[in-house]
């Protein structure tokens, strides 16, 4: 997803542009009602072990969500599954199985993550050798922690790899219908979109329920780019050459049904030093802090000024500009998400019939221990937007 895995990104120099900026003052929504699971378009939201301190469960709005994912088991290449879920061998599976008993006293449908960045080649050698005792395992943990489905994270996904992943789709499917399946996939890089929204993978669009774009963390210091925001609804150029209108558009054209595909929303920030604001360069430039150290929650408490915060208009979404250092990480331009954002990326998602939002991850935007209408106010902006 985020933390777990790298960015694939093809960095290319273009001439510089510069963004307008002004200040917006966003007043939160209503609190969400409660909503079947069963449809309209999916808030989905992920629960990762190490993040477990930040989220009590019982403090979490469930009414929110319609699907948890809980995060995460990893793929051995002989097919067997390891069950840590980044906690330990006995922890892990104790903590895993208690979100999926709350998931399902709110109404709420439990997805198992399984895979993240680093796991391709416990994938790959699996599903190409060993995907019967793969599938096996799978539904082995499915049955015993009561997931009902399971959230293949299979990453990278190269183009070699879109058939292994098919058979072993198919395969689960197979040995248990009704199983729900979900696929993230990279956002774009809009100088060479087809490198990773390949028209092959409409192939896949009919074994899984959703296929869902990864598009955060979408920008970086990066030879050839500019400063960019964490996840631009819209405003990509040469420069700054992502957006979630640009991937969205890419996966459209490859062929994935809008109905299947969802956008996905980072409870976390992007920390620069060297520049102030979107579309600047300079030799300094640099992100010292993402996923983890810049959630929105950190953002809000140890970064957030009024002074500092701004709008781009163009590209409709906050940021921080500071020539004075901010918070514990010294930037001086933060790319965070706020309800303002995530109401534009609702509106958009909304305009085209997505499937789906998902929410990297729920702990990094969970105000522990406040009144219950302020302690998951993304999530709640997220409800309001995608379910309105």
């Amino acid at each position: 997803m985020s933390r777990i895995r790298p960015l694939l990104l093809l960095a290319l120099a273009l001439p510089l542009w510069v963004s307008s900026g002004r200040t917006e003052v966003v007043s939160p929504g209503p609190a969400p009602v409660t909503s079947p699971a069963s449809g309209g378009t999916w808030i989905m939201g992920y629960a990762v072990g190490y993040e477990r301190d930040l989220l009590p469960a019982d403090e979490l709005n469930w009414s929110a969500l319609t699907h948890l994912v809980v995060g995460r088991a990893t793929p051995n290449a002989d097919g067997t599954l390891n069950t840590t879920f980044d906690i330990d061998a006995s922890g892990g599976p104790l903590w895993a199985k208690a979100m999926v008993r709350q998931a399902h006293a709110h109404h709420v449908r439990a997805i198992l993550m399984l895979g993240g960045a680093g796991e391709h080649a416990g994938f790959a050698g699996a599903a190409a050798r060993r995907r019967d005792t793969l599938v096996q395992n799978i539904l082995q943990v499915v049955e015993d922690y009561g997931f009902d489905g399971v959230d293949l994270d299979w990453e990278p996904l190269f183009a070699a790899d879109e058939v292994p992943l098919r058979g072993l789709a198919t395969r689960l499917r197979q040995r248990r219908p009704g199983l729900l399946l979900t696929l993230p996939v990279a956002f774009v890089n809009a100088n060479a979109p087809t490198q990773e929204a390949r028209p092959s993978l409409a192939a896949l669009s009919g074994t899984f329920d959703r296929i869902n774009i990864m598009s955060y963390g979408m920008a970086g210091a990066y030879p050839g780019w500019q400063a960019w925001h964490s996840s631009a609804l819209a405003g990509e150029a040469g420069g700054t050459p992502t957006s979630v209108q640009s991937s969205v558009r890419a996966y459209l054209r490859a062929g994935i049904p809008a109905q299947k595909l969802g956008l996905g929303i980072g409870l976390y920030g992007l920390c620069y030093q060297g520049v102030t604001a979107p579309a600047q360069s300079a030799p300094s430039m640099t992100t010292v802090a993402d996923d983890g150290d810049m959630s929105y929650v950190n953002i809000v408490r140890q970064y957030f000024t009024a002074g500092a915060s701004r709008w781009d208009a163009r590209a409709k979404v906050p940021y921080l500009s500071s020539v004075k250092p901010l918070g514990p990480h010294a930037c001086t331009y933060v790319s965070y998400e706020n309800a303002a954002s995530i109401g534009r990326k609702g509106q958009y998602a909304r305009s085209l019939g997505l499937g789906s939002v998902i929410l990297w991850t729920l702990g990094q935007g969970h105000f522990k221990g406040e009144p219950s209408g302020s302690v998951d106010p993304l999530l709640t902006a997220a409800h309001a937007a995608f379910r309105p």
